[in-house]
């Protein structure tokens, strides 16, 4: 390997480790990372800002000022080329001197799509791509995946006992795993845009769902419920703090009111993949209910989703009658009712993408896991394994430790205390 390729994996690699600082930050943009480095020495460096701008090549250019020209520029995404609320960054390289520029990934935007490249070789530009490329998707999954498959990317994520237990039912919270594993899904919220779990965990474990890491509080994700009869308590901890971190209440109050609320209290009824657009009517105008379709730190207490306290669901099929002063309730406090039918997970993330959620972090209960598994659309799982049973009454975790789902391959192992971790890909 010629040393001009070994120096240009060392500062792309610094590049995406630096683009991991603001993940669920940047709004609908990338969180993209831009080094600027001559003769060796990283003159100029920056990460997407919050809430999406400045882009990371305009604040390293900044930095670096006159030592940009002639120098080389790392960057994990294709510099944009099209007009938008910023001048586009392939203008500001060309008009700052550099003489190379080296991509990770080539932008999927139509808007995009190799221009950036192509004004900068026709400007002159020594141009590389692909380098670290597959390290650099996977930093931009998120962003990839909302832009080619027009929803977020969902991460599953499951602690589960040594004996392939989720929890215990009727327990309530359950602790699976140690702190150190609890600290990583913190982490982990702290850098995805939603955070989604079924009624039945809502209610069993009253969870926060918040990220409660000292100094990373104010970086908790957008908290979903598939919630179908809006069964969440005002009283709740999701619904008491939705002005401060955002709820979302995913109800099916609409054409599929009846067959949802038909339901046997059992369980949310089985999800089943997209099956074509919502319906957009059966709301009245002044409910103010939204319709998919139309235009000081705390200990870290153990993960809120661990476990399915009792079954999905829970409560009596509520009258369609009720619903509206449930739903009023919950918007009083700050909730936002969503129309959706739970079933219809693919039109659910579509609505989410449309908003600019580009992360979703699954965390329960045991249905819920298995209808996104079932669906299809899961693109990560993160298994967390415990070193004690269940044993009696345990839920069974859709996934264990070497039995996964077809198309998943391990990435990543590592060991947390007593816990193993395994990091599972889709292979597609």
């Amino acid at each position: 390997m010629s040393a001009v390729v070994s120096d240009d994996e060392r500062f792309m690699a610094a590049a995406i480790r630096l683009s991991r600082r603001n993940l669920g930050l940047t709004a609908t943009n990338p969180s993209v990372a831009c080094l600027i480095v001559r003769d060796g020495v990283v003159v100029g460096s920056a990460v997407t800002a919050p809430g999406g701008r400045p882009h990371a090549e305009t604040q390293a250019l900044a930095m670096a000022g006159e030592a940009a020209r002639g120098a080389t520029a790392y960057v994990t995404l294709e510099p944009c080329s099209h007009h938008g609320k910023t001048p586009p960054c392939a203008d500001a390289l060309i008009a700052s001197g550099v003489a190379r520029v080296v991509v990770s990934v080539v932008d999927p935007d139509a808007r995009v799509a190799g221009r950036g490249l192509s004004m900068l070789r026709d400007a002159g530009i020594a141009v590389e791509t692909g380098v670290l490329e597959r390290e650099g998707r996977a930093a931009l999954a998120a962003y990839l995946t909302r832009q080619t498959r027009k929803r977020p990317h969902v991460t599953l994520k499951l602690a589960v006992s040594s004996d392939g237990m989720l929890g215990r039912l009727g327990a309530g919270q359950v602790a699976i795993t140690g702190p150190v594993s609890r600290g990583q899904v913190h982490v982990l919220r702290a850098e995805t845009d939603a955070i989604l779990v079924g009624i039945g965990t809502a209610l069993a474990d009253d969870p926060d769902l918040t990220c409660r890491l000292p100094g990373l509080e104010g970086r908790s994700p957008v908290r979903i419920v598939l919630d179908p009869r809006v069964e969440l308590p005002p009283a709740s901890r999701l619904a008491r703090t939705a002005r401060d971190v955002p709820v979302i209440v995913v109800a099916a109050l609409g054409e599929e009111a009846d067959d949802v609320l038909a339901t046997p209290p059992s369980g949310l009824p089985a999800i089943s993949p997209s099956r074509g657009e919502i319906d957009g009517g059966m709301v009245s105008p002044n409910s103010g209910v939204a319709a998919v379709g139309n235009a000081g730190s705390q200990p870290i207490s153990p993960p809120e989703g661990e476990m399915a306290g009792r079954p999905e669901g829970g409560n009596p099929a509520a009258s369609p009658n009720d619903w509206r002063a449930r739903a009023a309730a919950l918007e009083a406090l700050g909730v936002e009712v969503l129309i959706c039918d739970p079933r219809r997970l693919g039109d659910l993330l579509s609505a989410l993408a449309t908003r600019g959620i580009s992360s979703l972090l699954v965390e329960g209960g045991a249905r819920t896991a298995q209808s996104f598994l079932d669906a299809g659309l899961v693109d990560r799982i993160m298994l967390f394994t415990g070193p004690d049973p269940i044993g009696k009454d345990g839920v069974a975790s859709p996934c264990v430790s070497g039995q996964m789902p077809r198309g998943f391959v391990l990435r990543h192992t590592a060991r947390y205390g007593a816990d193993i971790f395994e990091d599972y890909e889709r292979d597609d």
